[in-house]
């Protein structure tokens, strides 16, 4: 399935996250879907559907590590930039590892976001 727009999907349970980077993402003409769980992302959006995932890594349910995990498994090469809150040492080259395209910690600059996702087309 070849896409004629940027597809943008965002995991993060925070309501208000998901609000302010689809708004953001709008902006620069991607076309965003959020959801507030791996679960639900995984459940509404089949493997072969193209597009960049934006995937918090703290979770209810299936982490963020844990659907990179999945999508890797299911054979999927859709491009993954892991974004959170922590600050614990090493999550960078642990994202990296996983083969992400970025890792970035919130509160992240804007254009940095802008970049990777542009990257990841």
């Amino acid at each position: 399935m070849q896409l004629t727009q940027k597809q943008i999907f965002i995991v993060d349970d925070d309501e208000s996250v998901c609000r302010a980077l689809k708004l953001l993402m709008n902006t620069y003409g991607f076309v965003v879907e959020t959801f507030l769980s791996a679960e639900t992302f995984f459940n509404a959006i089949p493997n072969s559907t193209q597009g960049c995932l934006i995937l918090d890594v703290h979770l209810p349910g299936i982490s963020g590590w844990d659907a990179k995990k999945k999508l890797v498994e299911s054979g999927s090469n859709r491009p993954v930039i892991i974004i959170t809150a922590d600050k614990e040492e090493g999550l960078a080259e642990r994202a990296l590892k996983a083969g992400v395209l970025g890792f970035l910690q919130k509160p992240f600059n804007d254009q940095e976001l802008i970049g990777l996702t542009n990257r990841a087309f």
